[in-house]
């Protein structure tokens, strides 16, 4: 499970910034099907910054357990921007994090259309700032990978981790 993995591997860098500055990180996971909790736990000593991970596969996941709206699901389809930043705001909200990391994908073989064909996946970074500051923000980035099934879930979820570690070093950088 180490292919993707850079050396040292994204979950064995990401838990100093986040303990140097007392903040917490939940993962909401659809087609990574909890691989990102399951890295980030891989660490000794995870438990300092991970709160938790939801894996919300269906529809009626995402409605119930991160608030994503129904609209959102009906018009855009779970594979899409507007649900990867609701279900990254969600996990964080209704973990009450610092941070909130999000995956929706198709990781294959089938499954894929010519606008999101298979390895297409969106992953949602959302910060919770202070109260009063209007700090608080998400970003959404579409990727497409290749490989079989568990090659794709595989690079979604370092790249998820990736995508958290450039957000919490620009926050940390006053940016």
């Amino acid at each position: 499970m180490r292919e993707h993995a850079a050396d040292p591997p994204v979950e064995e860098r990401i838990g100093d910034p986040l303990r140097e500055r007392e903040e917490t990180v939940a993962v909401a996971e659809s087609c990574t099907g909890g691989l990102v909790g399951s890295l980030l736990t891989d660490v000794p000593g995870s438990s300092d910054y991970f709160d938790r991970g939801l894996v919300t596969y269906s529809y009626d996941a995402k409605l119930q357990h991160l608030g994503v709206a129904r609209e959102t699901l009906d018009d855009r389809g779970a594979v899409s921007e507007p649900v990867a930043r609701e279900m990254a705001r969600g996990v964080r909200d209704v973990a009450g994090t610092t941070w909130g990391v999000a995956t929706t994908g198709i990781a294959g073989p089938s499954g894929g259309t010519d606008e999101k064909p298979v390895g297409t996946v969106f992953v949602g970074v959302a910060y919770a700032g202070e109260w009063g500051t209007q700090s608080s923000d998400a970003t959404v980035s579409r990727y497409e990978f290749d490989g079989d099934r568990l090659a794709v879930k595989e690079q979604i979820a370092r790249r998820a981790l990736r995508d958290l570690l450039a957000e919490v070093t620009t926050k940390r950088n006053g940016e």
